[in-house]
């Protein structure tokens, strides 16, 4: 379970977050949405422990990001929007080196990035350097780094740009079983019409105020999220 409790979070007189509250429950896809600016990537960031923040708190399976980071870090992988990788590196070995961080066992690590490799189809391209890779490559990378240890939380940041629409279908598909498995997937996206079709929950953020959170069909009634998205916005 992610604890969002009463989050505020300032650069200098600029509030970026302002005392947002909810809760993301285990077997769940929850998406976060907004305009550019709202204030999304700001709580991501400091749901995986990037950013710190003035008041309030995170608890990650009863833990709290401020108190204990590396237990919260251990549950949960993080994929940003822009993959900041070490691109001097193979891509095998970048996601070796996040493996040895989760101390991943190598029978473990094996079966899961030959599987996931394989899935994005990237597997006769692991011993290339990342600097050679375009930005869905690079994406790609980031997912099978992220999935190959097995989080129990997986925080996605705009996962879906730059990928081609079979890796679309693919993260989508990873998505749904790990759900099923009982992990967490939250995620911001500016794609609403998958948002809608693939999650179970959903907040809408707006200058860095909660406006609305709960079930697809509580926010959006008869309405496209879309609709819902862009009435809430011109209000």
């Amino acid at each position: 379970m992610i604890e969002i409790k009463n989050v505020t979070k300032k650069y200098g007189n600029n509030v970026a977050l302002k005392n947002v509250s909810f809760t993301v429950n285990d077997g769940e896809i929850f998406a976060f949405i907004g305009h550019n600016g709202a204030g999304k990537t700001t709580l991501i960031k400091a749901i995986v422990g990037i950013h710190t923040f003035d008041e309030g708190d995170i608890l990650i399976n009863g833990k709290s990001i401020l108190k204990d980071p590396i237990d919260c870090k251990k549950d949960m992988a993080f994929v940003p929007d822009n993959p900041e990788l070490y691109e001097h590196m193979k891509a095998i070995d970048f996601i070796n080196f996040i493996c040895d961080i989760y101390e991943v066992p190598q029978e473990v690590r094996e079966e899961n990035i030959t599987k996931y490799a394989k899935m994005f189809e990237i597997e006769e391209n692991l011993n290339d350097t990342i600097d050679s890779f375009s930005h869905g490559m690079k994406q790609k990378v980031a997912l099978i780094s992220a999935l190959a240890h097995d989080p129990k939380v997986l925080i996605m940041d705009e996962p879906f740009v730059g990928l081609d629409p079979k890796a679309v279908f693919d993260v989508k598909e990873v998505m749904n079983k790990m759900v099923e498995e009982g992990k967490i997937i939250f995620f911001s996206t500016h794609i609403l019409d998958v948002a809608e079709k693939l999650c179970s929950r959903v907040a809408i953020i707006k200058k860095g105020e909660l406006l609305k959170v709960g079930s697809m069909k509580e926010i959006k009634g008869d309405k496209s999220l879309e609709k819902v998205f862009l009435e809430l916005e011109g209000d």
